[in-house]
């Protein structure tokens, strides 16, 4: 089973053209599911029932795993054993009329205007790490960037004087997106201040990089923020995503269009960028009981 995985994988990858970040997460299902089939004696992908897979997404049900978790699993399985089926391995799909559990609509974690302000003011641009910190901090909330687009940016990638940065995004999608001032002043000081003092080798083209002078990693940046969201109280759990669910409901409040939005964010369909609209009229209802005389 362990090939039939790999084989899946690399279908995945050269013939699917998936993200990375969504190969690897298969791989991780994939392994969970075929280490359960092992526990109950099964070795033979042929032998995998409808029952079997039941088991499985019940199993993970009992472990408390979220909804989007089990979702993001069945969807797996489904694919992993149409692909088994297109390539005559097996000769009845076992998960025919599973259906995928519907998730319930959860609305993202958002910051206020001032709560984002507050954080983004966080990182003491008098130091190296500061400035840097800040460059990053002030560039993925002008541009919505994922974390993963962030830290693989390099130098070439963003043009000062135009205003605009090049990302690779989902699906090694190519996307031009423009930067503000604030962003762009950011950049330029980390750029000559604190940048020159951090790479090592004049031949390294990551734009953010460690203390080490090598290229900074998500889980690097993933670590920074969380400090300055611990320095600024920040109420909620904020993750890199939360700075990017924030940009796209601010731009929407302050007037931004929806197709705007999407071309920013880099959103393959426009239905994944409606969800902040339902954010920005809870947004819009709290200010209206807050401000209208006659709302209460």
């Amino acid at each position: 089973m362990k090939a039939l995985r790999e084989n899946f994988l690399y279908y995945l990858t050269v013939e699917k053209g998936l993200a990375d970040n969504t190969v690897a997460s298969y791989q991780f299902d994939l392994k969970s599911f075929i280490l359960f089939l092992t526990q109950k004696g099964i070795t033979d992908i042929k032998e995998v029932s409808r029952h079997d897979i039941m088991a499985y997404l019940l199993s993970l049900k009992k472990q408390n795993k979220s909804h989007a978790t089990i979702a993001r699993q069945m969807a797996c399985l489904k694919s992993f054993f149409h692909f088994l089926l297109r390539e005559k391995i097996i000769n009845e799909d076992p998960t025919c009329h599973l259906e995928t559990p519907k998730l319930a609509q959860l609305f993202p974690r958002v910051l206020s205007m001032e709560e984002t302000e507050h954080l983004l003011n966080q990182p003491d641009s008098e130091t190296v790490l500061g400035l840097r910190d800040k460059a990053m901090l002030e560039l993925i909330y002008a541009t919505g960037l994922r974390v993963s687009e962030l830290v693989n940016l390099n130098v070439q990638d963003i043009n000062m004087e135009m205003g605009f940065l090049r990302c690779i995004g989902k699906g090694a999608k190519e996307r031009i997106v423009p930067i503000g001032s604030y962003a762009i002043d950011a950049v330029n000081r980390y750029l000559k201040k604190s940048r020159v003092k951090l790479v090592k080798r004049s031949k390294e083209e990551a734009l953010f990089v460690n203390q080490h002078g090598k290229r900074l990693t998500r889980q690097g940046f993933w670590k920074i923020l969380k400090g300055y969201a611990k320095q600024a109280k920040i109420s909620i759990n904020i993750t890199p995503h939360t700075l990017r669910h924030s940009i796209a409901t601010h731009l929407l409040e302050n007037g931004a269009d929806l197709r705007t939005v999407q071309e920013i964010l880099g959103h393959a369909d426009i239905t994944t960028t409606q969800i902040y609209t339902h954010l920005t009229k809870t947004h819009l209802k709290e200010v209206y009981d807050h401000c209208h005389p006659r709302a209460k």
